[in-house]
């Protein structure tokens, strides 16, 4: 790879003379077109910015279906990033159930490995579960890209579905310091804090943040899914009770240092991300089963080296490297031999007409007793080389490596230690991209091409028996996979502020490490089977930029998609024809299989409007249909699903946000702030064959807010109701989500430094 480096600077440094007196007479206009971006209007949603600035409007024209979320104003109230997100055009995000759950997210019914989530441009999987979009405070974000499709090159991976990148505040302009607190329902507390430090002379910089996180997570559930067995062994529908074992706690930490705008770098950091949690785990896929005793516990210890530099030993050269080293560790435990019903007590059955205690068939709340723990070490570095050969025309190419070597114990039977079983994944993918913009800037042009080789090695062991001798056994299974892909994006300015914008991709994805392996933490069983996924995708849409019509200013985007998919990775769901009754679709474990073939038709549009600069609208709403085109099922017969929509999915999803500002209220120089939120959910089905007890129903919730800023804005406090009518509200295989809940929040920005 170092040799590729070099041929490529190689050339660059040849063709230097080439391009250099053209791009002379064309310095000025570029330096003049960037100073009126930089002057542009800015006005803020709650939770979506229509924002002028050249940065976000050349992100959302650049022909990927792309939008950004900010979040200035969001990180001063009650709500998380994963809240953010799953109000967002096209984006649902599946948390089974309160904060720290498991969380999926689905892009237009795209999910699973075939979306990215990264950190600044890392997989956040890498960080662990302990620090991911499910705990990190807004306060500590700059922004959110969300794309669905085709990916820029610095995200290149092994995607085809969109990727959503967290962008931490890099800015240390300004030395500051802020710190958050909040409390509220379900003894839900968190708090967060920020410091940033940089010394004008030397360039030496620092940015810390930390934040923690506790809630018991214990509120009422009363829908379809909330059961109470009885001393019958009769299963009650609808049994209204309050989740128990349900704590979550979190505590995590970020520490950057290095230099900023200096001449042999814009940015150089070393960094140290720290993070560990306790989750109790109440219940298996479902939640039919309550669970008592069963959690786990995780830590993380990463380390990070960034560096990047325009004017990379020649002029109009960039470099970036982000290298990352992470430490993982997920300790399991699950002793509990009694079975419970959701009232919190041990469940009781008649034998011989005797009241008795109703123990666990196998000693632990999910099948057999476990004490476990899985160390993970990930290495995953990425490396961006961009040159503009020409005004207005770009090449870059760019590397990624990524190793997994997972090693999981029984610690509850310490004899079995030589049992451990040894996993390891490698990744890596070489791409390049070449950007133009023709016809005086209006034509944006994006062509991407990767190549990606991966390993898969599996070794499990076991004790053989032959003639009363034990022995050790190793089993071993091995793969070796490489694939090309390829893709590219269009966007053209038709007039002033409307651009057309399409992309296109075909390209594989190979299963992750929870797919492959599984994640007992999860529920989800190990499934080394799995095939590469494969995906052909189309987007056609436009988007009109902020039009100023006096104190009126509106924006549209619109986005049309075709995608189809080929042993598409999901979360494996029932059969009706597997099931006697409903109780059958009750169930604790899964893992992920392959489907033949999927093929997904569907659009998303939002429009945003702005009044005075007080009022701050959106509408949002993505309608998809995601179908079965499998010709036959797993045993080669004709596949009775075929056309069926498929399960355990939500496809029609609607959400509107409002925002009013009023000025000098109370105080002078003060700002009040309400908020008003609705989400809507269409009905889907969580069984194969659609029966009618498996439909997961309509929801719409509603939720308001305010925040008050004080004169000397320093001080923000903000009140928010979740979910104000109470409304059941599901995710994944119909858990039911929080009710109603009130949340109080104080922020502070101490004086600058």
């Amino acid at each position: 790879m170092r040799n590729l480096y070099s041929f490529l600077i190689l050339l660059i440094l040849m063709a230097l003379p080439l391009f250099s007196q053209e791009k002379q007479t064309k310095e000025k206009t570029a330096a003049t077109e960037k100073i009126k971006g930089e002057k542009s209007e800015a006005e803020t949603l709650e939770n979506i910015t229509v924002q002028g600035t050249s940065k976000k409007k050349k992100i959302e024209t650049s022909g990927f279906a792309v939008g950004i979320i900010e979040t200035k104003e969001s990180s001063l109230r009650n709500l998380t990033t994963n809240e953010l997100l799953d109000r967002s055009v096209g984006v649902r995000v599946r948390q089974n159930g309160g904060i720290g759950s498991n969380v999926e997210y689905n892009l237009n019914g795209m999910s699973g490995s075939t979306v990215g989530i990264f950190l600044n441009g890392i997989e956040v999987s890498t960080y662990g579960q302990s620090f991911n979009l499910n705990n990190i405070p807004p306060a500590m974000i700059e922004r959110i890209e969300v794309y669905k499709g085709v990916l820029p090159s610095h995200l290149t991976g092994d995607y085809v579905g969109g990727a959503i990148n967290v962008v931490l505040k890099k800015d240390v302009s300004q030395n500051t310091a802020n710190a958050a607190v909040s409390y509220g329902s379900f003894n839900t507390f968190q708090s967060d804090f920020g410091v940033m430090y940089r010394d004008k002379k030397t360039g030496l910089s620092f940015r810390g943040s930390g934040s923690y996180i506790f809630t018991d997570n214990s509120y009422e559930t009363w829908g379809h899914s909330s059961t109470y067995v009885n001393v019958y062994q009769q299963i009650i529908r609808n049994y209204r009770a309050k989740r128990f074992n349900n704590t979550y706690k979190n505590i995590a930490g970020r520490f950057e240092v290095g230099f900023t705008e200096t001449k042999w770098a814009d940015q150089f950091f070393i960094v140290y991300n720290g993070s560990s949690n306790h989750t109790d785990i109440p219940h298996g896929i479902t939640m039919a089963v309550p669970y008592v005793g069963r959690f786990n516990e995780t830590e993380a210890h990463v380390f990070e080296l960034n560096y990047n530099k325009k004017n990379f030993l020649t002029k109009d050269l960039t470099f970036n490297v982000n290298a990352v080293r992470s430490e993982r560790s997920t300790y399991l435990q699950d002793t509990v031999g009694y079975a419970y019903n959701w009232d919190g007590k041990i469940r009781e059955v008649y034998e011989n007409d005797v009241l008795v205690k109703l123990k666990t068939k196998d000693g632990g709340q999910q099948g057999k007793k476990v004490i476990s723990n899985i160390d993970t070490k990930i290495t995953n570095a990425r490396a961006n080389l961009g040159y503009i050969i020409t005004d207005g025309h770009r090449i870059s190419l760019n590397n990624k490596f990524e190793a997994t070597n997972r090693k999981e114990e029984d610690l509850l039977n310490p004899a079995s230690k030589d049992l451990a079983t040894d996993s390891h994944i490698y990744k890596n993918i070489i791409s390049m991209n070449y950007e133009a913009e023709t016809f005086n800037r209006k034509l944006k042009t994006n062509l991407l091409g990767k190549y990606t080789t991966n390993r898969v090695n599996d070794i499990r062991k076991k004790i053989v028996t032959t003639d009363g001798v034990n022995s050790i056994v190793q089993d071993e299974v091995s793969s070796t996979d490489s694939n090309f892909g390829y893709g590219g994006t269009v966007s053209y300015n038709i007039i002033s502020n409307l651009f057309i914008i399409g992309s296109t991709e075909n390209s594989y994805i190979m299963p992750s490490d929870t797919q492959l392996f599984g994640a007992p933490e999860r529920n989800i069983l190990p499934n080394l089977q799995l095939q590469p996924e494969k995906y052909v995708n189309y987007n056609l849409g436009f988007r009109w930029n902020p039009s100023d019509f006096g104190k009126h200013k509106v924006s549209l985007y619109a986005n049309a998609f075709w995608r189809n998919g080929y042993n598409k990775i999901t979360v494996q769901t029932v059969a009706d024809a597997d099931i006697k009754d409903e109780s059958g679709a009750d169930i604790q474990v899964s893992r992920y299989v392959n489907l033949q073939k999927t093929q997904a038709k569907g659009f998303e549009a939002e429009i945003i409007y702005i009044y005075n600069s007080r009022l701050n609208t959106s509408f949002n709403i993505s309608k998809f249909n995601n179908l079965d085109k499998s010709e036959s099922d797993e045993n080669g017969n004709a596949n009775r699903y075929y056309g069926h929509q498929v399960t355990n999915e939500p496809f029609f999803t609607m959400n509107i946000n409002m925002q009013y500002s009023f000025y000098n209220i109370f105080q002078k120089t003060s700002v009040l702030s309400t908020y008003y939120n609705a989400g809507y959910v269409g009905e889907y089905f969580t069984v194969r064959g659609e029966p009618e007890f498996s439909v997961t129903p309509t929801q719409i919730s509603h939720d308001l807010g305010l925040s008050y800023r004080f004169p000397s804005k320093k001080l923000v406090a903000s009140l928010d109701i979740k979910n104000i009518f109470n409304a059941e509200v599901y995710d994944n295989f119909q858990i039911q989500k929080p009710g109603r809940g009130i949340y109080f929040k104080l922020n502070y920005t101490f004086s600058k430094f």
